[in-house]
């Protein structure tokens, strides 16, 4: 008997282990949050809070200017001196997320109740020309453009944004109301939007999608989505592109990241999802890792800005016929004297972009930086093609301004560039450059570097005689150090990339540097508003938007 009750526990154990791990990866976020959302950005109030408390954001330079502004109203006053003051517990998540349809599109923010009473109170004295009434166990306040709703837990702030299709915003302002709803133009019924939210159903939501779970079960201080097929589809500009298959490019296309605000670090990790068409390409032409000789052959002594690539040029050539653009562009190319193959064919797929040792024009204060780009030759015959093309479409361009740009090849490096000794000697010399942040940004088929403290330090004499502008670049100075990109690969169905933003400080948490920051620029912007007569904010009006969400601090 205890033989077979053993059996038997052990066949139920083993059956619960299959059905979860066959079952769809769910999470709770996006319970509220419609699956057709174009964009989605989810805030941990939690983990912001502890690495931001709100009493050191009343520290900042902006804060105590807003503070102590008489035009504020004491409702706005009372969310800015606490967020919890609008009745909305700011240590869970807010989410924030819009939505494209055939009216524009709407945005929406939805987050958890901390004092029902206060939101209530809080968003009357807000929406004055709001409507208030209630359905089926829904609290709603709406006017035109918004509408505020809850229940004991949750809140949904719905706002009408026709302006991100700008043609219909175009056609309301020219119909009156009555004119508008015939052709199918009438402002959006906010309410209505907010009462669907309040009843979605888990299959219509983001609940069990698979990659949006996956987002949420990565550790963030932000978590960011976009269904790239949500925001283009029906967009003007794609529209007029219809005869192609530019759909292609974005058709089943999700895009992912996580940032994480760490002592002296802001770290950003993204992923692309795509189609399988666009996947296949990606997963069979991603390229190697990018060529470090290649970027030490750079006779530079101070890097501001590099940018290399290593991928397959024969997986151009297949998107190109995915999105249906060969002919036309054998077309065009054809008038050069070549065509897509010879581009494919010209070089290796090592790309290579930098901008290196600024120098200030001693006359006219300007920047005067050394500018270089260079590829990997591939077959000769193809690429002599592409360079004698390049000198037939820049012989207008060369002969108004002569001498300004230069070019040699050594049959395997070609490189093209604004100063003639810096790109001989980068295609001649076997020079052997020690660059500091090279290992951290190589290992996979991209990789980039911002040096900003560089950047900044060779533009600081252009901003003498200006005050403002002295202050803002010292604050930037003190701020920023670097960025490094680095990844491209193709992992588990998606290319992943990872950013890096590296501050001066190394001890303190990014995010509080960002506070001080913020606030110290937005000091100057107010000064100079006052400085210059510009009308100061009206904090009393109705459309100012941070009484409304003030949570978004």
């Amino acid at each position: 008997m205890k033989l077979k009750a053993f059996q038997t526990v052990l066949f139920v154990f083993a059956a619960s282990l299959l059905m979860v791990s066959c079952s769809k990866k769910s999470n709770t976020q996006g319970k509220n949050i419609p699956a057709n959302a174009a964009v989605v950005v989810i805030v941990n109030g939690a983990s912001i809070s502890t690495k931001l408390p709100w009493e050191e954001v009343k520290q900042n330079e902006l804060y105590k200017i807003l503070s102590t502004d008489s035009g504020m109203s004491s409702i706005a006053k009372s969310a800015l001196d606490n967020p919890d003051n609008t009745g909305i517990d700011s240590k869970k998540d807010l989410i924030f997320f819009m939505v494209k349809d055939s009216s524009g599109a709407y945005v929406g923010a939805t987050g958890t109740l901390k004092d029902e009473a206060t939101f209530k109170v809080y968003n009357t004295a807000t929406l004055t020309m709001g409507i208030a009434a209630e359905k089926d166990g829904v609290q709603f306040i709406t006017d035109r453009t918004t509408s505020v709703s809850w229940t004991k837990e949750k809140f949904f702030i719905v706002f009408d944004a026709p302006q991100i299709n700008q043609a219909n915003q175009l056609n309301r302002m020219m119909m009156d109301d009555s004119t508008a709803s015939q052709v199918g133009n009438k402002p959006r019924n906010v309410e209505a939007v907010a009462a669907s939210l309040h009843k979605l159903e888990e299959k219509n939501s983001l609940a069990k999608n698979e990659k949006f779970s996956e987002l949420m079960g990565s550790k963030a201080d932000v978590h960011f989505w976009m269904n790239s097929e949500a925001l283009y589809e029906g967009d003007a500009a794609m529209a007029a592109l219809s005869m192609l298959n530019i759909s292609k490019l974005y058709k089943d296309s999700y895009n992912t990241a996580t940032v994480n605000f760490e002592n002296g670090q802001i770290n950003l990790d993204s992923k692309t999802y795509s189609g399988k068409e666009m996947s296949d390409i990606f997963k069979k032409y991603s390229g190697a890792n990018i060529n470090k000789e290649m970027i030490q052959r750079m006779p530079a002594k101070d890097v501001a800005v590099l940018f290399a690539m290593n991928y397959k040029p024969e997986g151009l050539k297949e998107l190109i016929k995915l999105t249906g653009v060969e002919g036309l562009i054998n077309i065009g190319a054809s008038q050069l004297g070549f065509n897509v193959d010879d581009f494919i064919k010209s070089h290796n797929g090592e790309l290579l972009f930098a901008i290196t040792d600024i120098k200030i024009d001693s006359m006219f204060g300007t920047p005067n930086p050394n500018v270089l780009f260079s590829t990997g030759v591939g077959d000769k015959a193809s690429f002599d093609k592409i360079v004698n093309a390049a000198q037939k479409a820049g012989a207008q361009m060369a002969s108004a301004s002569p001498n300004s740009i230069y070019f040699t090849s050594n049959g395997k490096i070609f490189a093209l560039g604004n100063q003639k000794g810096m790109v001989d000697n980068f295609v001649n010399k076997d020079a052997k450059s020690n660059f500091a942040f090279l290992d951290k940004i190589s290992g996979g088929p991209i990789g980039g570097y911002f040096n900003l403290q560089y950047i900044l330090t060779s533009l600081k004499p252009s901003v003498k005689g200006d005050s403002s502008a002295i202050i803002m670049m010292d604050a930037s100075l003190k701020m920023w150090d670097n960025i490094l990109i680095s990844g491209g690969q193709f992992k588990d169905g998606s290319l992943q990339q990872h950013v890096e933003i590296n501050l001066v400080d190394k001890n303190t948490n990014s995010l509080k540097q960002l506070n001080n920051y913020l606030g110290t620029l937005g000091k100057l912007a107010k000064e100079n508003e006052s400085r210059l007569g510009w009308n100061q904010p009206d904090f009393s009006s109705d459309d100012i938007v941070i009484p409304t969400v003030p949570v978004i601090e």
